[in-house]
C-alpha cells in the first residue's frame, strides 16, 4: 500500500495539559503524525463522518503515553460551565467540565485526519500534505465508540465558521448527546 504523508495541522497543537483534551507529555505532535502515517499505511483506519476524514487507530504501544482527560459522571461530581470560543471567527459555546473525579484510563487512541481537499474548503490546511492530523482522542477503557461532541456536530451540520460540512442522522445525534451526558473532561486548572 502506498504511504500517504501525514503532517501536523496547527489546530491539533491546542491539545496540551490543562485544556481538557487528550495530550502527551512525552510525544511531539510530529511523532504522533508519524504514528498516524504508519498506522494508516498498514490499514488501521476507518472512514470518518464524511469523505476525506479518517479515524486512524494509534499504535497499541503508544497508548500509555497519552493522558485521557475524561471522567465518568456520577452524582457527586461537581461541574462548571463557561462561555468559550475556539477561534475569534467562531461562535461562542457553552463548555462544561468536571471539577473533580478520577481520569479514566485510555484503552486506545484515535487520530482524526483530514485530507487536503476537505481542509482547503475553509482554508484550514496548515501544509500541502495529502493528510493532516486534526485531533487526538483517547478512548477510555470499556468505551466502544467515542462520539463526536454535539457542539462540533452542530457547527459542522449548520456549516458555521470552524465547521466542516456534514450531515448526521437522528441516531448519531442521540448517541452523542447521551454519551456526553455520562462523561466530561476534567478541568485540570
Amino acid at each position: 500500500m502506498e504511504t500517504m504523508k501525514v503532517t501536523v495541522n496547527e489546530f491539533v497543537r491546542r491539545q496540551t495539559k490543562g485544556t481538557g483534551k487528550t495530550y502527551s507529555d512525552s510525544l511531539t505532535f510530529e511523532e504522533v503524525a508519524q504514528d498516524a502515517e504508519k498506522q494508516m499505511a498498514n490499514g488501521h483506519f476507518k472512514e470518518g463522518y464524511r469523505d476525506g476524514v479518517r479515524i486512524v487507530e494509534g499504535s497499541d504501544e503508544l497508548v500509555h503515553q497519552f493522558v485521557c482527560p475524561f471522567v465518568k459522571l456520577e452524582e457527586n461530581i461537581e461541574l462548571a460551565s463557561k462561555l468559550v470560543q475556539r477561534r475569534s471567527n467562531e461562535e461562542f459555546y457553552i463548555q462544561t467540565r468536571a471539577k473533580s473525579g478520577t481520569p479514566l484510563k485510555a484503552g486506545r487512541i484515535e487520530y482524526i485526519l483530514y485530507c487536503h481537499d476537505v481542509l482547503a474548503e475553509n482554508d484550514e490546511n496548515s501544509t500541502d500534505a495529502e493528510w493532516e492530523l486534526i485531533s487526538i482522542h483517547s478512548v477510555p477503557v470499556g468505551v466502544d465508540k467515542l462520539p463526536m461532541g454535539p457542539v462540533t456536530m452542530m457547527r459542522n451540520q449548520l456549516e458555521l465558521p470552524g465547521g466542516t460540512k456534514a450531515y448526521y442522522s437522528s441516531e448519531e445525534w442521540a448517541e452523542a448527546v447521551r454519551f456526553w451526558q455520562q462523561y466530561a473532561s476534567l478541568d485540570e486548572t
